[in-house]
């Protein structure tokens, strides 16, 4: 796991590519539990790749479809948010990167020195 003192942003790319917060590379460990494609209830512990106050792209075993909700629990602070697929990236050693997106903003689910240490974008 990457030391959490360690986050860098990742710069706005075109204005196609810019988000509505900051994306912070950082490893947080988490659980998720919801029910597989095969609708099948799972429980898996993964971590994420970024984070920003929206949401999170993370690594799943599971298979899980556009759209579907997902909870995210933090083990290390017992936070849960609700959270749904948002879209899919590139595998990543052999398991799905699953873009997973917050109802509302939730920098404070990311540790310190991650996400809630970065300000909102204006107009956000």
């Amino acid at each position: 796991m990457s030391d959490q003192n360690s986050a860098a942003a990742i710069p706005d790319g075109s204005p196609a590519d810019r988000r509505r917060s900051p994306r912070v590379l950082i490893d947080v460990p988490l659980v998720i539990r919801g029910e597989s494609a095969e609708q099948k209830q799972f429980r898996e512990e993964t971590f994420t790749i970024s984070v920003s106050a929206y949401g999170a792209l993370i690594v799943l075993a599971a298979k899980v479809s556009l759209g579907q909700r997902l909870m995210l629990l933090n083990p290390e602070t017992r936070a849960e948010r609700e959270g749904r697929v948002a879209r899919f990236g590139a595998r990543y050693g052999g398991l799905a990167q699953v873009a997973v997106e917050f109802a509302h903003p939730a920098p404070e689910f990311w540790p310190k020195g991650g996400v809630a240490e970065i300000p909102e974008l204006p107009g956000t």
